[in-house]
């Protein structure tokens, strides 16, 4: 029998093992969303802004480790998914996008609601297509989603013209194989590229791992315990590397940075030899590039050649997947005790301890954070948005379990964690998810509160609420004579009152004493729940890289002069 576009749209999801579908239905779609009334076993989730939709499917991806999709219509509708799909390109996220397109006789024509979406997605897409025969649809289909998820991860988009999906009719013929020559993803890595990191592992006195999203990508958790361990190897995670090593185990040195540990900067800044696994070298890892890791020998891993050498020049660049060249390498790496090493590590712990939080009276985001860790202990999975709350909830919240923090890293993009929230509970139903958001990335997508209520999706949002955009003001504080310009809100809404609104319960806490009771209570509570935690506005986040500096312009804590104005 043959079938229409949007027909053989949906067989080729449901082919692709797809469950859930994120989206928003307009014009150049409705043929799709027609299709999809008679296909219950993809369930739809209606989001209120097709940025919600992106990041669901991000969220969602991350959470499960498949390939997350969404829907969204012609112009408007394909360009709010801009952000979304950008993030999931900088954080290598397997989603595919399927967009409306005006009529093939109407493109170019500047028709109603037509973009060019292809063009505009090109450089934040890991491939994409536009689609102009009903007969070839499938086979894009099944591309879309190999390129999705092998190698590298990333988005792919699917533009199909409104008359393709409610047109002509085609036979449906579900390719056996993919045939894509250009695209060959590796796994293994060359023997001699392998043999060379496991001499500069060997011989180095003051070796570091530094362990990054691909590590979580290739589930090479157990192979890295197992390098660490074998070798007495201190392991120190990316901000997206965080929960690929457990952060109460002996080795755990926490995260470098910008935002990072101390003690972990000043790991790097004494280690021989830094072995980055599914790492980038990105600037907020880095800061200052000729002063990262000056005494260090550089062994890097990483799926994606590219990688290798665009910010730091390994000494031994490795091309695989993580997981494969970890197995290849734990042969030859040599069993060591690094006494002196550990103990070097564990001074400056001790000398620089960066997550002590002081005693005071104020209300503090890093308590709310602990005390979060503390009562889940550490196994729910947290969302984030980009700033403040997301370095403290990196810092302060102790993982156990592998890929439970889903973030907005490379993009930062603020408005992140309703919608990825979403999307992470959807795919694991049975987890406790906390949506961590700040005040001001909070209001740029909290309309999709309806979505969790009109599904019962349990999110629980916690929103650190400083009456600010924290870490914008942090800089102007820092760095611009505290010029507080277009940063301060002065019309917030009442969080509770909206959550009523939406029909779902709200918490507000404005003391230490009641931070640990209103956990309780929202965890306890069906069904999504919103804990406005009012915090101090002035807060900064600690330690501090300044951006472009080295790990020796580091702040370590707050001046006396912020201390002063502490209630």
């Amino acid at each position: 029998m043959k079938l229409t576009g949007a027909e053989i749209v949906c067989e080729s999801l449901l082919k692709e093992g797809v469950e859930v579908v994120f989206g928003l239905p307009g014009g150049a779609v409705l043929p799709l969303y027609g299709a999809l009334s008679r296909y219950p076993q993809l369930r739809h989730i209606l989001v209120r802004h097709e940025q919600a939709a992106a990041m669901a499917a991000d969220g969602y991806a991350r959470s499960t480790g498949k390939v997350g999709v969404c829907v969204a219509t012609s112009g408007p509708g394909a360009t709010n998914l801009v952000t979304g799909i950008a993030t999931a390109q900088m954080d290598s996220i397997p989603i595919v996008a399927i967009t409306g397109q005006v009529p093939r006789p109407a493109i170019g024509r500047d028709a109603f609601q037509e973009c060019d979406v292809t063009g505009i997605t090109l450089p934040i897409t890991k491939h994409n297509y536009l689609v102009m025969d009903v007969a070839d649809l499938a086979a894009t289909i099944k591309e879309a989603f190999h390129i999705a998820r092998t190698g590298r991860p990333g988005p792919v988009l699917v533009d199909i013209p409104k008359d393709v999906l409610q047109g002509e009719r085609a036979e449906f013929v579900w390719p056996e194989a993919v045939n894509l020559p250009w695209y060959n993803p590796p796994t293994d890595a060359a023997p001699d590229q392998v043999a060379k990191a496991a001499k500069l592992i060997n011989q180095a006195e003051r070796p570091v791992v530094l362990a990054g999203h691909g590590v979580l990508i290739s589930h090479a958790y157990e192979e890295l315990r197992q390098l660490a361990e074998k070798a007495q190897i201190p392991v120190i995670t990316t901000l997206l590397g965080i929960s690929s090593f457990p952060t109460d185990h002996y080795l755990n040195v926490g995260m470098p940075g910008m935002h990072g540990m101390a003690y972990a900067s000043l790991a790097i800044d004494r280690a021989d030899v830094v072995i980055a696994l599914g790492m980038r070298f990105d600037d907020r890892v880095t800061g200052r590039l000729r002063d990262f890791a000056p005494n260090a020998k550089v062994v890097h891993v990483d799926i994606d050649p590219s990688e290798l050498g665009k910010n730091v020049k390994p000494h031994a660049p490795v091309l695989g997947d993580v997981k494969c060249v970890l197995r290849q390498l734990l042969p030859l790496v040599h069993r060591k005790v690094r006494v002196e090493w550990l103990r070097s590590v564990d001074t400056l712990r001790s000398e620089h301890p960066s997550l002590n939080i002081r005693e005071t009276e104020a209300l503090l985001p890093q308590f709310v954070l602990r005390q979060l860790s503390q009562i889940t202990e550490g196994k729910a999975i947290i969302v984030t948005g980009v700033g403040q709350h997301q370095m403290w909830a990196a810092q302060h919240y102790g993982f156990k379990d592998p890929n439970t923090l889903i973030t907005s890293g490379g993009l930062g993009a603020m408005g992140f964690e309703v919608p990825a929230a979403l999307g992470a509970q959807v795919g694991c139903p049975d987890r406790t998810v906390w949506s961590i958001a700040g005040d001001g990335g909070f209001q740029m997508t909290m309309c999709d509160l309806a979505t969790a209520v009109e599904n019962n999706i349990p999110v629980k949002f916690a929103i650190i609420n400083n009456g600010t955009l924290g870490m914008v003001r942090q800089w102007q504080d820092i760095f611009y004579n505290k010029d507080y310009c277009a940063t301060v809100y002065s019309a917030n809404p009442d969080f509770v009152k909206l959550a009523d609104a939406f029909g779902i319960p709200g918490i507000r806490v404005t003391d230490k004493s009641q931070v640990a009771s209103a956990i309780q209570q929202a965890m306890a509570t069906p069904g999504p729940v919103v804990v406005d935690f009012v915090v101090k506005q002035d807060e900064n986040v600690y330690p501090m890289i300044p951006a472009g500096e080295s790990v020796r312009e580091m702040m370590e804590e707050p001046s006396p002069a912020e201390l002063r104005h502490e209630r």
